[in-house]
């Protein structure tokens, strides 16, 4: 980390200090230093404590490198359903991702809870897309990370989840452009469990 944070001072960047400790995990985990100019993240995402919440991702990859002491001490799980024999049926009848099924079953399980939800998608923009037209019908996640990486949709995916978030007041983290990818969605996530948890 002092090697991060020497290498931005060469580059002249200056890191919002609230959210500093996202940033660098997330440059930490990759070695690329375009995540300082490309990472928005949302005023209000300081306030979005992981406590008590349920996190959906969409890869497994995101899910494993999460933190689990970590969520087991500030109360909240993690979970992703891509794997998931249903999911997959639903997706062959439906002619749909698994990823957009997994977000449908997701906001179906949580939902009408009082538990907070966060998402975090590291890998498929029809999960943002899926997510947006939830929002759109009342469903409000408590945040969402939305860094897919890839050339196809993935721009525009993101665009489309920030304005939604933007129109309907949910705090929300992306990395604009093609940038991202699921070990970028569990650096997210393990930085603020570190932070929360006061490691």
């Amino acid at each position: 980390m002092e090697i991060i944070a020497d290498e931005l001072a060469k580059r002249g960047k200056t890191l919002p200090p609230e959210y500093e400790h996202i940033i660098k995990r997330v440059i930490h985990t990759t070695a690329d230093f375009d995540f300082a100019d490309v990472m928005e993240i949302h005023s209000r995402v300081q306030d979005s404590s992981l406590g008590d919440s349920v996190i959906i991702t969409d890869t497994n990859m995101t899910l494993t490198g999460i933190s689990k002491p970590g969520l087991k001490k500030l109360g909240a799980e993690a979970f992703c359903f891509m794997a998931d024999a249903d999911v997959a049926e639903e997706a062959q009848r439906m002619g749909i991702t698994r990823a957009a099924v997994s977000v449908k079953k997701a906001v179906s399980k949580f939902g009408d809870t009082k538990r907070k939800v966060i998402y975090a998608v590291g890998n498929a923009p029809t999960a943002l897309y899926e997510l947006c037209e939830h929002i759109k019908k009342g469903f409000y996640p408590k945040l969402v990370i939305a860094v897919p990486v890839g050339f196809v949709n993935v721009t525009e995916a993101k665009e489309e989840m920030v304005a939604a978030c933007i129109q309907n007041g949910i705090p929300y983290i992306v990395a604009h452009g093609n940038k991202g990818g699921s070990t970028v969605a569990a650096a997210i996530l393990n930085a603020m469990i570190y932070h929360e948890t006061g490691r």
